[in-house]
């Protein structure tokens, strides 16, 4: 059964669950030793007393390899595909951890907002969770375990939830929406991602796309050209078109400003990926029957994760640091903003990974639009000198994209930064002001 101690601990709610009722919410065997758990860690290096770890496969070996180290850090229960002490053994511990989280899911009766898509989705998590007031997962922390534990630490009590669902396998967003269960899901924006795992740009279309079976849907503008066939009540939010419009738009170097019906909305991050966070939020606000004035208030204060159009200014450069993720769509997103920005201007950009064998033509791609805007960029990676036959340069290494900078950006410029994360870009804003020599 679940107990009845139930608390709240530093603002997260704690559940105490007996190995019983996590045998009967994932079925399987439970073997004796094991005693009640407040938490789930799935890395043996995490695992506290009263832990559940869940002994998971991973891509170059298995949880099950780890089951000492947990239980000797104190783990009271261990979730495995095989037979042990405080051990429920399962035939795949995977499957029995999505049931285990769609059996906690259940016990929270507020409605569940879902964002997924191929950008923007954790910015605009965050501002639907700000600007509604309501509790979310931090950082993108959007693949099932986490999400299994957000759950299990969700205050009943709490008027709702918002989660985000990520994806980079076939079959990835059927199982996060049966353990979301969405009341309202905000589909951003659809191109090319993962391309590694999906293929082609229709079979991540398709992935993203399963999200559109929650009750209500609300879909980006970028992304609708691609999903409105789906279903008839889709709801669109846009600059240009949608049941929910923003208009007046103005992109400024440090903050992004637009109208909402009679509302002047502030959003102090710059480019359209805030910018559209914000609407998305407004746009749930209405369909939810939430005060639009106090969402816009909200928003004004909005705090994004590193990474994200991260403004700082070093010896009298602006960087933009952008360079959390990146994808075709996001990239050619960030040179629309930095061309249109009033001054000498930068851009450096990485490596976009996981494209598979459309890397090369979607890296030309970016390249081709940065042309078209008139910048010439620094680009960095497997592909630079490609990209750079364009327009801009291309450098091998990171300490060389340091020395180019150097050597040309003078006080008042801008410096923008797009990569994926593995590139590391934002490091040049770290070392800039550190002692160099070229």
């Amino acid at each position: 059964m679940l107990k009845g101690g139930e608390d709240v601990v530093q603002g997260t709610h704690v559940r105490e669950l007996t190995p019983e009722w996590v045998a009967r919410a994932v079925g399987g065997r439970l073997h004796p030793g094991g005693g009640p758990v407040r938490d789930l860690v799935w890395h043996s290096g995490a695992a506290t007393p009263g832990s559940l770890f869940a002994a998971l496969p991973g891509r170059t070996t298995h949880g099950r390899h780890y089951i000492p180290e947990a239980l000797a850090r104190g783990a009271s229960l261990v979730l495995a595909d095989q037979a042990g002490p405080a051990t429920l053994e399962v035939e795949d511990p995977w499957q029995a951890l999505l049931r285990l989280g769609e059996a906690l899911r259940r016990l929270f009766p507020g409605p569940v907002l879902a964002v997924g898509g191929s950008s923007g989705k954790t910015t605009t998590k965050e501002a639907l969770a700000q600007g509604l007031g309501l509790p979310a997962p931090p950082g993108n922390l959007n693949t099932a375990p986490p999400l299994v534990r957000f759950f299990w630490h969700l205050d009943p009590q709490s008027p709702g939830a918002v989660v985000e669902l990520g994806v980079d396998r076939q079959g990835e967003m059927a199982e996060l929406f049966a353990l979301a269960k969405p009341h309202l899901a905000v589909l951003t924006a659809l191109g090319e991602e993962h391309l590694e795992a999906f293929g082609t740009l229709e079979k991540a279309v398709q992935e993203e796309a399963h999200l559109l079976r929650a009750p209500t849907a609300l879909v980006g503008e970028q992304a609708a050209p691609l999903v409105l066939g789906l279903r008839e009540d889709l709801l669109v939010y846009g600059f240009a078109e949608g049941t929910f419009r923003g208009r007046e738009l103005e992109l400024g170097l440090r903050e992004s400003r637009f109208r909402y019906g009679g509302l002047h909305v502030r959003v102090p991050y710059p480019g359209l990926g805030p910018a559209y966070g914000a609407l998305a939020a407004l746009a749930a606000a209405e369909v939810l029957g939430l005060s639009l004035e106090e969402v816009a208030e909200r928003l004004a204060r909005l705090t994004l994760p590193p990474g994200r159009m991260e403004t700082r200014e070093v010896d009298g450069v602006i960087f933009v640091n952008d360079a959390y993720n990146a994808n075709p769509l996001s990239v050619k997103a960030g040179l629309r903003w930095l061309a249109a920005q009033p001054g000498r201007k930068w851009a450096v950009l990485g490596e976009m990974r996981e494209l598979g064998r459309e890397s090369l033509r979607l890296h030309l791609e970016v390249a081709e639009e940065a042309a078209r805007l008139g910048l010439s960029p620094l680009y960095l990676g497997p592909h630079a000198r490609h990209q750079a036959a364009f327009s801009g340069e291309a450098v091998e290494s990171l300490e060389e994209a340091l020395a180019w900078l150097k050597a040309r950006v003078a006080p008042g410029d801008l410096v923008y930064l797009k990569a994926s994360r593995a590139v590391g870009l934002e490091r040049i804003v770290k070392l800039w002001d550190a002692p160099f020599s070229s």
